[in-house]
């Protein structure tokens, strides 16, 4: 069993940065996938960044491509997304999430432990 535990939301303005941070504990953590996901109301949970193990693969939603970087730290179980020039359209609650089974994977269907969500609001 992995727990997953997410901070740093908040609300800023547009233009503005956020950095999310995921704490996990539980089973193993440093061989897996793990990612950031997004849900704004009313629609579906879309994939944000995902990142390998060794940090060598990481994959970015068009979307955030160029403004958001996910990072890892193995030896402290953490996983982070630094985001930068924040738009109103990134409002939504974000989710951390790893893989139990998939080295490099950015689908939310691929992962299997989640995190309770940390929201972000930014304002135009």
């Amino acid at each position: 069993q992995v727990q997953l535990v997410e901070s740093g939301g908040g609300l800023v303005q547009a233009g503005g940065s956020l950095t999310l941070s995921c704490a996990t504990s539980g089973r193993t953590f440093g061989s897996v996938a793990a990612g950031w996901f997004r849900q704004a109301p009313g629609k579906e949970r879309e994939s944000v960044a995902a990142i390998n193990w060794s940090g060598s693969w990481r994959y970015y939603a068009d979307c955030v491509s160029g403004r958001f970087t996910i990072s890892r730290d193995n030896a402290r179980h953490t996983v982070s997304l630094q985001m930068n020039s924040l738009k109103p359209e990134d409002t939504a609650v974000y989710y951390c999430a790893v893989s139990s089974t998939r080295i490099s994977a950015f689908k939310p269907m691929d992962y299997d432990y989640w995190g309770q969500g940390t929201q972000v609001t930014v304002s135009s």
